[in-house]
């Protein structure tokens, strides 16, 4: 299935995703609903049901939207070329760096909403398991036993969910000048010049 791009509609039914994207992340899923959707968007209530069955299928939609993007771009992120765990790890740190691989916002409106929604929660935890054995797999591709990979992947885990929780917020500068000392932190190793540079670059940060 190709992935709805939310942050740019380009049609109706893209149009009343990233709708109701907006309204999920901003008020919660009880939200989202199809005639304040339709206001919102100067369009008839009507119109709605040309591109989805009913509410359930067009939130379905976003949440396939985000096991797509945020689950399917993270374990990418994760089997990326790399020489090193140094580098395999900055290769993940992207995801958290890059709106258009993983969504934050997203992600946390869906954490809250899967507290009140057990099917949903049943597919959170089938995505966190993917995650978690993705960034296991990482570990393991460079030496690494697999009870110590497994540790060191929930460590991650639990410290980018603490991240969106928390709603974190750094200046930039901050928050890059931090990234070595987080892959040196996760896997046990110093990062070289090469592998820091080379991050730094593809985000087109200033070298410190």
């Amino acid at each position: 299935m190709n992935q709805i791009d939310i942050a740019a509609p380009r049609t109706t039914e893209d149009a009343w995703l990233k709708a109701a994207y907006d309204v999920l992340t901003e008020s919660g899923v009880e939200a989202v609903k199809i005639m304040p959707l339709a206001k919102r968007l100067g369009l008839t209530r009507s119109g709605f049901y040309w591109h989805f069955e009913d509410r359930d299928a067009l939130l379905d939609a976003m949440i396939r939207h985000w096991e797509d993007k945020n689950t399917g771009n993270l374990v990418m992120q994760c089997e990326a070329f790399a020489e090193n765990i140094c580098e395999a790890v900055f290769n993940l740190f992207d995801c958290w760096l890059d709106d258009n691989l993983f969504d934050s916002r997203l992600d946390l409106a869906i954490r809250n909403w899967a507290r009140n929604d057990a099917a949903l929660q049943r597919r959170l935890n089938q995505a966190d398991q993917r995650r978690k054995t993705a960034m296991q797999e990482m570990f393991v591709r460079f030496g690494y036993d697999p009870n110590e990979a497994e540790v060191r992947a929930l460590t991650m885990i639990y410290t980018q969910i603490g991240y969106i929780s928390l709603g974190v917020s750094e200046p930039p500068d901050q928050r890059f000048a931090r990234m070595p000392d987080y892959v040196e932190v996760f896997t046990g190793h110093k990062p070289t010049r090469a592998d820091i540079q080379r991050f730094r670059a593809r985000h087109k940060a200033v070298d410190a």
